[in-house]
């Protein structure tokens, strides 16, 4: 995971920086492309109507490329791939997800914008595990059993993500709330329907 987190901040440093940076700071204003690189923390869990499980903590990692949309009005497009790693309690899953975010921008300050967000994001399990106990037949004993989360859960999720970003000159932060729309439950038990929510803090660099 280090090398991984390695190799993507040595790639993006590598591209040429488009986004126009003042010596004051950040512009909205005058701001046309960025790149940035995300790190953070997911509060996570799967909720539905006969589930309620426990949150896990998990990170989250990736790239992303910003393009202004509108020449008189600070209106942002932004995506980017990120690692996602999220679930509940005994339930992990690692995703590769995709988002597709509005942002606008506000200039607080001459180093300050502020950049609320809304859209939706599309997921693909790549990884999991699912922790239970259950009674060995043979010796009448309860032991642990690990299975693919993807025994139980359906690979793809898709939802909503909204938020708040804070620029200050190259230095970004943002934290939000991700909902899932879809469905992931795939059978029993979790098959009267299972959604994820999660929330989450990243930290960066835009270029």
């Amino acid at each position: 995971m280090k090398k991984f987190f390695l190799s993507i901040v040595a790639a993006l440093l590598a591209v040429p920086t488009f986004a126009q940076i003042g010596s004051g700071g950040f512009s909205v204003s005058e701001t046309s492309v960025y790149y940035g690189v995300r790190l953070g923390m997911n509060i996570s869990t799967i909720t539905g109507k006969y589930v309620d499980a426990d949150s896990k903590v998990g990170m989250t990692l990736g790239g992303v490329i910003g393009l202004r949309v509108s020449e008189t009005t600070p209106v942002f497009l932004e995506s980017g791939l990120y690692y996602s790693g999220r679930g509940a309690k005994d339930l992990n899953l690692n995703y590769l997800e995709v988002p597709i975010l509005i942002k606008y921008g506000i200039q607080a300050t001459d180093q300050i914008a502020l950049l609320p967000f809304v859209g939706p994001y599309f997921s693909l399990g790549i990884s999991g595990q699912y922790k239970y106990e259950d009674v060995d037949m043979t010796t009448g004993k309860t032991v642990s059993v690990k299975d693919s989360s993807y025994d139980w859960i359906k690979r793809t999720d898709m939802g909503f993500k909204v938020g708040c970003g804070l620029e200050y000159n190259m230095l970004y932060a943002e934290a939000g709330y991700q909902f899932g729309v879809s469905d992931i439950a795939k059978d029993n038990p979790l098959d009267n329907g299972a959604h994820t929510g999660n929330v989450f803090i990243n930290i960066g660099v835009n270029f």
